[in-house]
């Protein structure tokens, strides 16, 4: 990735106040890209997008994508180069309980988003990160590469798997690679899971979870301790997306086509050698507890992604292993509770992850 590329770049970021979003907004800002972002309030309190006061360096409107009418209006008004969507109902737990709003906003959000991106003719590059989950995931001891068929037990990852149908019969239908010198426009989904940084306060989560249950000096409950997920530090899909935005500006069909974003093979660890290893990077005071009277509702207790092809097409390289991710969730939080300038620390963690990026 350039970093020279995003200088005055126009962006139209969906699901900028999330938190991904949020870290994704402060890392192209420090690019000095011109970002418009269109996202519901923060989901949580607190939130990244708050606590890093990452207003300041955007154009935020408080908007659904459910609301195609608004949508077209501000994207309109934004008339960006690169289409970035990101807002989604991203939990599955919560998907059980509200899944009319699940597929709402994951599916007919979706093909909102893109029928505002139809009518605006200077976009170039549209990419619609989805999830790992949109896998039929059949248990398998091998990554889920990007041709395997799409699925979801739960109505999140089914929701996400039907928005990757959507993006393919969009990309034939309106964003044909065959047509490209007609329309001009590339567009790529992306798959990543388990992401995992500082600020993220969300309901159901594992790192979350024990944040909030250390600040309330709280013992940690872990439900399904030997489920294995690809975790990764949260710079390490948004380099994935940078780049893959990138290829799609400057080289157009090439790059139309999903793409995998996920830890090494080693970093696929299971739920309780996380909570464990967050109970030593905390550094005293914190332990945890197995629940065994935790919910029943199905999860996948094994999911990776083969991301062959990123490495190999795009150059991408994850680069903050397992280890390094825990240290840095750690002493982001206690940089939080120390009240430091979370903007000021979390621009420093994107800077220095560019610089370790750039030295291999």
């Amino acid at each position: 990735m350039k970093a020279s590329f995003w200088a005055g770049k126009r962006i139209f970021l969906t699901g900028h106040t999330g938190f991904k979003g949020s870290w994704l907004s402060l890392w192209l800002q420090s690019l000095g890209a011109s970002i418009t972002g269109f996202a519901l309030k923060p989901p949580t309190n607190p939130n990244l997008f708050e606590v890093a006061s990452v207003e300041k360096g955007m154009r935020s409107i408080t908007g659904d994508i459910r609301d195609l009418d608004s949508l077209k209006k501000t994207m309109k008004e934004a008339n960006p180069d690169i289409l970035i969507h990101m807002a989604a109902q991203p939990l599955v737990r919560y998907s059980y309980i509200n899944p009319v709003e699940t597929y709402a906003t994951n599916i007919m959000g979706t093909v909102h988003v893109l029928e505002a991106a139809r009518e605006n003719k200077n976009i170039k590059a549209i990419l619609n990160v989805t999830s790992d989950k949109c896998y039929e995931n059949r248990e398998i001891d091998r990554g889920y590469r990007e041709d395997e068929p799409m699925g979801g037990f739960d109505p999140y990852s089914n929701s996400k798997g039907c928005a990757e149908l959507v993006s393919s019969a969009y990309r034939h239908s309106f964003f044909n690679i065959d047509k490209y010198q007609e329309h001009g426009v590339a567009f790529a989904t992306a798959r990543a899971g388990n992401v995992i940084g500082g600020g993220d306060w969300a309901e159901d989560r594992l790192i979350p979870d024990f944040m909030r249950a250390i600040e309330a000096k709280q013992k940690v409950s872990i439900r399904n301790p030997y489920a294995i997920r690809p975790w990764q530090y949260v710079l390490e899909p948004l380099q994935g997306y940078l780049m893959l935005s990138q290829k799609l500006y400057e080289n157009g069909p090439s790059f139309s086509e999903s793409f995998n974003f996920g830890p090494d093979e080693k970093d696929a660890k299971n739920v309780e050698w996380i909570a464990s290893q967050l109970v030593k990077a905390w550094g005293g005071g914190a332990t945890y507890e197995v629940n065994s009277n935790a919910s029943s509702l199905h999860e996948a207790h094994f999911l990776k992604l083969d991301c062959t092809k990123a490495h190999q097409k795009l150059g991408w390289q994850p680069k903050w292993d397992i280890h390094v991710a825990l240290e840095k969730i750690s002493a982001w939080h206690q940089a939080y509770l120390n009240g430091e300038d979370m903007a000021k620390y979390s621009l420093k963690d994107i800077k220095m992850y560019a610089e370790d990026n750039s030295r291999n």
